[in-house]
């Protein structure tokens, strides 16, 4: 019960909350009020007591705090993923602070919340700004429990607000592709690093459904035979800095993978010989790129020089170094394939970064691979990528005056398609090979909450069918890529072309080709054989006019 508490010339009540924590008897303005005698002070406190008990009384002091000093100390009390606090703090200082951080949290009303949502949405993606409201419902959620205030201002109401046009608050379509798009973007990707990583890459997402921290965070330790374990991944924050974390939702799980895949990933770490990073100390399969492939500088590479000349990048350094080594031949096929891409002593980069930047790979590689132009980038509009037609699929110009010596440049192979859509592409095609649910969930790291998930269990012959399905995808990709042209200027993808081309089922026509597979690969190997393998010819990349006729390489089926 409540009690009287002597203070110099006046009493003042008390009474208990909790244990060790106490209340003083206050007036309607927050101030303590001084009792006469000790007896008022006792009943007055008696009296607060009970309606504290009962729910129907709260201290007038509370709630006056801003929103800006609450969410200092909210943010500070949180214990999550590096990426959620990076998210929430965006979040708060973005968004939520310009508008509330000077207004109390009891005096922020839910019209106020609904008019700020209205500006918002009238600048920002309905979608981005429904986070942001969740972030701001959470917070007050937190300071309800904390007695604070005793209403949620960002609560939603049920059957609040104009139903027409709501359809439109959904996010785009997410692309996907199918085997062979997979396939000719992975090569596309390589032409533009001037590498294999970039080939092995793409085609491990394709056919893993990893997300992309978990590609780039995957440790040499982890890509066993036969299977990929997925026990972390890099999360890159605003600061550049890559945190290993791990996998998002403790989604741990061992990814099967067909024998080709495995024997290709096992090469490109016998090839490249990782070494641990000097971030985190650890070796991982895949490396980053130099500072020359981030965008600003695009000067042709080596290894442009060598396919061009189709000899090795040995031949071309001893050209350039040791030119009596060489013979005659090559070195007139090497010195004009200099001259048509523009190369450069000294502008290539040999020091590689520890790791891609998940920006720098999806706009400078991946949406030119997929699209076939470059992004736009001041003082530079976007562009078409510029091509030597020869070797087929095309190799990138760089350097000054790319765009006058080029004379191709690539179609789109699927536009719109980002690093992440690969991981909706292999739910998609599980889906098409008729992948039971609990085998698909377990691949792409979801949890089924369902009661009908608890009975359900992966078995071998599960896993035998998805394999069989995904290597029969991969097989009949590379025969339409040798009904399209038998070789490619990306190493790894020439030799598995030649593989497929020796193997005893012989390279099948285009024609072969649409008679026989499913409607998926007809309409893709239609496509291709109409776009020319995706390459168009032009006079000059950036004119207007595309001789269509021209489009088919001289080699191809």
């Amino acid at each position: 019960m409540g009690f009287a508490e002597k203070r110099g010339d006046y009493w003042r009540g008390r009474y208990r909350i909790a244990s060790g924590k106490h209340l003083t008897v206050v007036d309607e303005s927050g101030k303590a009020i001084r009792f006469a005698t000790k007896g008022e002070a006792q009943r007055a406190a008696s009296e607060s007591e009970n309606k504290y008990r009962r729910g129907d009384w709260r201290d007038p002091s509370l709630g006056e705090e801003t929103l800006g000093e609450y969410a200092n100390r909210w943010y500070a009390a949180q214990d999550m993923a590096a990426s959620t606090m990076q998210n929430y703090r965006r979040h708060i200082e973005e968004h939520l602070l310009p508008e509330f951080e000077d207004k109390s949290l009891a005096g922020i009303l839910r019209t106020d919340v609904d008019l700020w949502e209205k500006k918002e949405k009238a600048v920002y993606a309905a979608s981005s700004v429904k986070t942001w409201r969740s972030t701001l419902h959470l917070i007050f959620e937190d300071a309800i429990d904390e007695g604070l205030i005793t209403a949620n201002p960002a609560a939603r109401r049920r059957g609040r607000g104009k139903r027409a046009g709501r359809s439109r608050d959904r996010g785009p379509e997410k692309v996907v592709t199918d085997a062979l798009g997979i396939l000719l973007t992975a090569e596309r990707a390589a032409l533009l690093s001037g590498r294999d990583d970039e080939f092995v890459a793409v085609v491990l997402k394709g056919y893993t459904g990893m997300r992309w921290g978990e590609i780039v965070g995957l440790e040499t330790e982890f890509a066993r035979p036969g299977a990929i374990r997925v026990e972390w991944q890099l999360y890159e924050l605003d600061t550049g800095e890559l945190v290993r974390c791990p996998p998002k939702d403790d989604s741990y799980r061992t990814i099967d993978v067909m024998d080709w895949l495995s024997a290709l990933v096992a090469n490109h770490v016998a090839r490249t010989k990782p070494t641990p990073c000097p971030c985190h100390g650890k070796t991982y399969v895949f490396r980053g790129q130099g500072a020359a492939r981030t965008g600003v500088h695009q000067g042709a590479k080596l290894i442009d020089v060598a396919r061009r000349a189709e000899v090795s990048t040995g031949t071309v350094s001893n050209v350039l170094n040791h030119p009596d080594r060489v013979t005659e031949a090559k070195r007139v096929r090497v010195k004009q394939a200099i001259a048509d891409l523009g190369f450069v002593r000294g502008e290539t980069v040999s020091e590689h970064a520890a790791h891609w930047r998940r920006s720098g790979f999806a706009t400078w590689l991946f949406t030119p691979a997929v699209s076939g132009w470059y992004p736009k980038k001041a003082p530079q509009e976007a562009r078409p990528v510029p091509l030597l037609g020869e070797p087929w699929p095309g190799v990138p110009a760089r350097g000054r005056g790319a765009r006058a010596r080029a004379d191709a440049c690539w179609l789109p192979i699927a536009k719109g398609l980002t690093p992440h859509g690969l991981r909706h592409t292999h739910r998609t095609v599980m889906e098409d090979l008729g992948t039971e649910k609990v085998l698909m969930d377990e691949r792409m790291g979801h949890i089924d909450g369902s009661a009908s998930a608890r009975y359900a269990h992966v078995t071998p012959g599960m896993r035998k069918r998805l394999m069989l399905g995904l290597t029969e995808q991969w097989e009949m990709a590379l025969d339409a890529r040798l009904a399209l042209c038998p070789t490619s200027p990306v190493r790894v993808l020439n030799d598995f072309l030649r593989a497929r081309a020796s193997s005893p089922i012989s390279s099948p026509s285009i024609h072969t080709l649409l008679s026989v597979h499913g409607r998926g690969v007809r309409r893709v190997v239609e496509e291709v054989a109409g776009l020319g393998g995706f390459i168009a010819r032009r006079s000059g990349v950036g004119r207007a006019s595309v001789d269509a006729t021209r489009t088919r390489p001289a080699n191809s089926a």
